[in-house]
């Protein structure tokens, strides 16, 4: 930098990256410019008001005017990029970050927020829960995944959604899902088990002696929430204002029982709680809490897309930390529902590393920035679509059979309660299809019901509508 008439721009884009109050230092890092000149510079920016400054001497903040990372996205269809990542194509960006030395988890500007997270807690400002951080969101204009990575996620989630009855797909993966989301969840709370001790002990109920009781309780617990979760997908129908909160209470007293006091599973607190290795203090009352909570489960119900439900519900269920323990675990469980709801491939938190999600969550907590959480979100999402994907085919599951086994069982009714025989089977077939099933699908589907008129005994009529003497007299005319 040579002269500030010119490099104003130069540093006032530097300090678009950083979305909360930042230290001298860090903005310096990767800058060439010599100390004395940089606080020169941003000085004069301050006197001129185009950033602001806060604390004196070493607590010396600077904050460029950039509210959040939100993205607002317009009503018509344009290409929109996220504002946090349009410095990846400049060239003062590349020149900064090129040289850092930045996880691959991340991508550089997560990153940059991932390090003040990680900064020592006294170089951390207290905080609280942030009312404003909600109420700017505003269901289906307002977006924590860009267009582009919600159509990623779509196109590679529903590879295996098919329009299968909600909770399907969760059902034919039950016990890969129950051990994978169990152990993952849990592991991410710092339990001890291992991959093959969870499924010892989910599948067999047998567990390893060494391990101490809580690390056992929170694993079943988990069990009993995903069983909750698959099994009473028709209960969780969507989050609404009526159900929303039971459901969630509900996931909290599944997971909780055992590892909280008396009477706290599923009951809003009203103690205060502290955050480890974080500046954030979560608000207090119940009251408030309950009302808090109620806002968010009636955001997250009106967002149309279940990948944006989910990682809203990922977020703010923790953020709101409305229960004495046990938040996260509840926040990670809550945010499959849409995804199960939907038939789309659940999210089991896999190849996560411990402190990288630690860190994304107080940048939740501390800076309002859901971006590395995002990127997480969506990382762990393509692993666990690229393992069902394996479990799929290694189970050699027919998803479309599944689909048409309703519209199956009733056209063969019609063909056995007809007596139809000969070309009158074909031309009923044909007919129903032309109907009932999407032309993609219609020649998979009359292979099907040929195969099983082939099949037809009295030991596989069940759930078909005709009887044992019917299915005989038809297979005596033929």
């Amino acid at each position: 930098m040579a002269d500030m008439s010119d490099e104003k721009s130069l540093l006032l884009n530097h300090l678009k990256q950083f979305t909360s109050p930042t230290a001298f230092s860090t903005i310096a890092a990767g800058l060439e410019t010599p100390d004395r000149t940089l606080r020169r510079w941003l000085s004069k920016l301050v006197e001129q008001g185009l950033i602001e400054a806060s604390g004196e001497r070493k607590g010396r903040r600077y904050h460029y005017a950039f509210q959040g990372s939100l993205v607002q996205e317009p009503l018509i269809s344009e290409p929109l990029v996220h504002d946090l990542l349009i410095l990846e194509d400049s060239a003062e960006y590349n020149a900064t970050t090129a040289s850092s030395n930045l996880s691959s988890v991340f991508s550089a500007v997560s990153q940059q927020v991932i390090n003040q997270v990680r900064a020592p807690l006294y170089e951390r400002r207290p905080c609280t829960y942030r009312y404003e951080w909600l109420e700017r969101y505003q269901p289906n204009a307002t977006f924590y995944l860009n267009a582009e990575e919600r159509n990623q996620l779509h196109e590679i989630g529903q590879r295996l959604n098919v329009g299968m009855p909600a909770g399907t797909y969760a059902k034919q993966i039950f016990n890969r899902l129950l051990i994978d989301l169990s152990y993952h969840s849990s592991r991410l709370e710092g339990n001890t088990y291992s991959l093959a001790e969870t499924e010892k002990l989910l599948l067999q109920g047998m567990s390893a002696d060494d391990k101490i009781d809580a690390d056992k309780v929170m694993i079943l617990n988990h069990k009993d929430a995903i069983n909750f979760l698959v099994e009473g997908v028709n209960r969780l129908d969507t989050l609404d204002e009526r159900n929303g909160e039971e459901n969630v209470r509900t996931m909290h007293y599944l997971l909780a029982e055992g590892l909280v006091p008396n009477g706290c599973a599923g009951i809003i607190r009203n103690d205060g709680v502290r955050i480890t290795s974080s500046t954030y203090i979560p608000m207090e009352g119940q009251q408030r809490l309950e009302q808090q909570l109620q806002l968010i489960i009636n955001k997250a119900a009106a967002i149309n897309d279940p990948f944006e439900q989910s990682l809203f519900l990922l977020i703010h269920i923790a953020y709101l930390q409305a229960f004495i323990d046990v938040n996260k675990r509840t926040a990670r469980l809550s945010a499959n529902i849409p995804l199960v709801r939907n038939n789309l491939s659940p999210l089991s938190f896999i190849d996560l590393d411990k402190d990288d999600y630690a860190s994304a969550m107080i940048a939740c907590y501390e800076l309002n920035n859901e971006r590395p959480m995002v990127e997480l979100f969506i990382r762990s999402y393509l692993r666990s679509c690229e393992h069902y994907s394996v479990v799929v085919d290694a189970m050699g599951i027919d998803t479309l059979r599944v689909r048409y086994r309703g519209k199956r069982r009733r056209l063969i009714s019609e063909v056995v309660s007809g007596l139809l025989v000969g070309t009158a089977i074909q031309k009923c077939i044909e007919s129903f299809s032309k109907k009932e099933v999407p032309t993609e699908h219609r020649e998979k589907f009359i292979a099907d019901v040929q195969q099983d008129l082939e099949n037809l005994e009295p030991f596989n009529i069940a759930g078909m509508g005709i009887s044992k003497e019917e299915l005989l007299s038809w297979k005596a005319k033929q």
